[in-house]
C-alpha cells in the first residue's frame, strides 16, 4: 500500500491548508500565498530529486556485490 492510500491526518498541515477559506484573503495576501507555496513546491522539489538520487546510488552499490 502507497502512503498516498492512507488517509490524511486530521492534524495533517496540507489538510489545514487546503481547507482555509480563501475569501477573506486580500490580492496581495493570495499573491504572498503563491509565492510561499511555489517556493515550497521547489523545495519539495529538490527535496525528492536528492532523495531519488541517492536511491538510485544505494541500488546501484548492492547490484555490484
Amino acid at each position: 500500500m502507497d502512503d498516498d492510500d492512507l488517509p490524511r491526518r486530521r492534524d495533517d498541515v496540507l489538510t489545514a491548508l487546503v481547507r482555509q477559506p480563501l475569501a477573506p484573503l486580500s490580492v496581495d495576501e493570495l499573491d504572498d500565498r503563491i509565492a510561499a507555496l511555489e517556493a515550497e513546491i521547489a523545495r519539495i522539489r529538490a527535496h525528492r530529486s536528492a532523495a531519488t538520487s541517492q536511491k538510485a546510488a544505494a541500488e546501484a552499490l548492492f547490484r555490484k556485490s
